[in-house]
């Protein structure tokens, strides 16, 4: 592939709602850049980045196609993390949607410039205006149509250009040919221009000034302003077309180059280890070589790609590079592009460029790779904590070595995924963003690794504890030919107020009744008490015990014996002193739309939440529902959310607390 220099490159995240037709989108803008005659079929759903690149107008446009469904927002964030612009679709069948919505967030976030690109332009009962309306009475003034579809006897047979004010009708070849705008079109252009003008009179004081007194810009002045301010961010274009006629995409191709900016406009700031100062990037190629790796591959037959853009420098396929965090050096043998899944080599990839390493070992994502003269480290990429907790078990369990490994192995790709040990429980647990995302983890599995994953509800860490005293004594005697065993102790029982810890111990021993080195013996027998509770076999927290009595033997006493003798006066004593089960309580936030509140506030209740206030989030016209919650219900919480809120709804939880369990 040729080597392009920064100021040739875009690198642009495609993000919309699941279904909204952003892999067809990327799928036809690169089979018009190759002149592919195949025709498109709508693809499956993405579950992970691909990048594509595209070469367009002596230009290169890194594509990186991203999920639609927020289940699998990781590979979404890593995405965004490393892109200079967006493309948000939008489906003109359905409309702005919540994956819309939260596009629109994360690139506001980011500080991302984007392009709204309208699909299904081809189907006639789909409505531009309905979008661009939805649009505007969400986002504003930013809003500024380029282009709205032509359509005659039910076909789409052109657009009209809002800038030109002309209309271009499409060939059979695929060209355009211009005419005048249609008589039946010209209420619909007097709409968007109007929109257009507003967006660009929005951008200047001056150009505010001449609006309001009715001026007209020239379209050198229009196009001015929207080169500057759409690289900014402050003027959103919307553009449309049909991806499976592929319409629309030689203008969407020429506008990224125009608008969206190359990673030079953009800022990247890291830190020089060595002077602890701040190193300006900023994808200077002619600063020290640095680079991000953002994403980890992992391919079962060919091993490990590790993806990375270029922060600073020029990097070539022979270079030593750095990683300061383990201070080990790397050596490059070879550099790749990734196009999709296949990976082409390369001889060298200038700053802002997006690239790829194969079977480097230790190389993990967030991982910087710098020069050893000038080691610079980059923050990491903020990845979505995961609150979904499933327990997992091979099928066949002679494959648990096996599905563990591969587990870690997509836990290596995946970072909103998390594997671990609960010996407590005697479970291990696997975190995801959603149960949707756990089972397309394991479907992973099965086709990648050939190892089937069995997911089921976790089981709860439970406690156990009194509400009353007990006042009991054991003697432990025993008798076996040499010396014997004795140990008698007398203890009070009662709860210590304290359910952070396991026990609290004292003793009030007087006269020497049980000797003081025997003391740490029964303390040790009161901690291997506490292990299992009498109810259920949960850890028992909560208890004070106080030594106050006992007596010993001069040949027969022993640590054992006294340890011996705690554990099963501790034992008897917590029968007797009213046990009860506690339940582990979680705090727990929920996001969600204020027209949404009710319903999700019955869902809480029927999983025995508390309310324990609701505060109004101005930005985003949302109420944030705080509450405690058993962990016990906690199960499954994300998928009903989800369903009563359209996926609208998000939430969060950490551990509060141990109660008294109350199943009412």
């Amino acid at each position: 592939m040729k080597v392009f220099t920064t100021d040739k490159i875009r690198n642009v995240v495609v993000l919309g709602h699941s279904g909204a037709g952003k892999t067809s989108l990327v799928s036809a803008m690169n089979g018009i850049a190759t002149a592919s005659k195949q025709r498109m079929t709508e693809p499956a759903a993405t579950t992970q980045m691909l990048v594509q690149p595209i070469l367009w107008d002596d230009h290169k446009i890194n594509i990186l196609d991203v999920p639609g469904s927020f289940d699998f927002v990781g590979e979404i964030e890593e995405a965004v993390g490393v892109a200079d612009a967006a493309i948000i679709v939008i489906s003109g069948k359905n409309g702005v949607e919540n994956g819309t919505r939260k596009a629109w967030a994360m690139c506001e976030k980011y500080h991302l410039p984007r392009i709204v690109y309208v699909s299904d332009m081809d189907i006639d009962d789909v409505s531009f205006k309905n979008v661009v309306l939805g649009l505007q009475e969400l986002y504003g003034k930013c809003i500024a149509p380029f282009h709205f579809p032509l359509r005659e006897n039910e076909e789409f047979v052109g657009y009209v250009n809002v800038i030109q004010e002309r209309a271009k009708r499409w060939q059979s070849d695929g060209t355009v040919v211009k005419s005048e705008v249609p008589e039946y079109s010209m209420e619909n252009l007097s709409i968007y221009r109007e929109a257009l003008m507003e967006a660009v009179a929005e951008t200047s004081e001056e150009f505010l000034d001449r609006y309001f007194a009715g001026e007209t810009f020239s379209e050198n002045e229009i196009r001015q302003a929207l080169r500057v301010n759409v690289s900014e961010g402050t003027i959103v274009p919307v553009m449309m077309g049909s991806n499976t006629m592929e319409r629309g995409m030689y203008t969407l191709l020429a506008d990224i180059i125009k608008y969206l900016p190359s990673p030079d406009q953009r800022s990247a700031t890291g830190m020089n280890v060595l002077t602890q100062e701040l190193f300006e990037a900023n994808y200077n190629f002619a600063k020290a070589k640095t680079a991000y790796v953002f994403k980890t591959i992992m391919d079962p037959f060919i091993g490990k790609y590790s993806l990375f853009k270029v922060m600073s420098g020029v990097i070539k396929s022979d270079d030593n590079l750095y990683d300061p965090v383990k201070g080990q050096e790397i050596r490059i043998s070879k550099l790749y592009v990734m196009k999709g899944s296949k990976a082409e080599e390369v001889e060298e990839l200038h700053a802002g460029d997006v690239g790829a390493l194969s079977k480097v070992s230790g190389l993990q994502t967030s991982t910087t790779l710098s020069t050893k003269a000038t080691p610079v480290l980059y923050p990491a990429t903020a990845i979505s904590t995961p609150y979904c907790a499933m327990r997992y078990f091979a099928a066949d369990a002679k494959e648990d070595d096996k599905l563990t490994q591969s587990l870690l192995k997509l836990a290596e790709e995946d970072r909103t995924l998390r594997v671990e040990n609960d010996s407590e429980n005697r479970q291990t647990l696997v975190y995801g963003i959603s149960e949707q995302h756990l089972q397309a983890v394991a479907d992973r599995l099965r086709a990648k690794y050939n190892v089937e994953m069995q997911l089921e509800a976790p089981k709860v860490a439970y406690r156990e504890t009194i509400r009353g005293s007990a006042d009991v004594e054991y003697k432990h005697k025993k008798q076996s030919g040499g010396h014997g065993q004795y140990g008698h102790v007398k203890i009070k029982v009662s709860p210590s107020g304290n359910l952070t810890s396991a026990y609290e111990f004292e003793e009030t021993v007087v006269g020497g009744a049980v000797p003081k080195n025997f003391f740490p013996a029964v303390e040790k027998g009161i901690a291997e008490g506490t292990q299992a509770g009498p109810l259920a076999g949960y850890p028992v927290v909560g208890i004070h015990v106080n030594l106050y009595d006992g007596s010993s033997h001069s040949v027969d006493s022993s640590e054992a014996a006294f340890k011996t003798a705690a554990t099963m006066a501790l034992k008897d004593a917590l029968m007797k002193a009213d046990p009860v089960l506690l339940e582990p309580i979680a705090s727990l936030q929920v996001r969600v739309p204020e027209d949404k509140v009710g319903d999700v506030m019955g869902e809480l209740s029927k999983r025995r939440a508390r309310i324990m206030g609701m505060n109004p989030e101005q930005e985003n016209g949302r109420q944030r529902i705080e509450a405690e919650i058993p962990y016990a219900t906690l199960y499954g919480i994300g998928t009903t959310l989800h369903s009563i809120t359209g996926g609208e709804a998000e939430y969060s939880y950490e551990f509060l607390k141990y109660e008294v369990e109350n199943k009412g």
